[in-house]
């Protein structure tokens, strides 16, 4: 869960994500909640767990984080 500055900053964070997982092809559950945090589920449902893929899409969020 990641807690943005206001409404406005939680929902560019999503937006930020989305073209990085449509790229990946690999797509988390993503909840904006209380206005300004966003809670980001990975998990691949085919294998009904983590996989690679969902630790390489969050070492990509993460970088968003330290890039902001």
């Amino acid at each position: 869960t990641v807690t943005c500055k206001n409404f406005l900053d939680a929902v560019a964070f999503i937006q930020r994500i989305a073209p990085i997982a449509e790229a990946d092809d690999h797509h988390p559950d993503l909840h904006l909640t209380r206005y300004k945090r966003v809670a980001i589920e990975l998990s691949t449902h085919a294998i009904g767990g983590l996989s690679e893929n969902d630790y390489i899409l969050a070492a990509k969020i993460n970088a968003l984080l330290t890039a902001s």
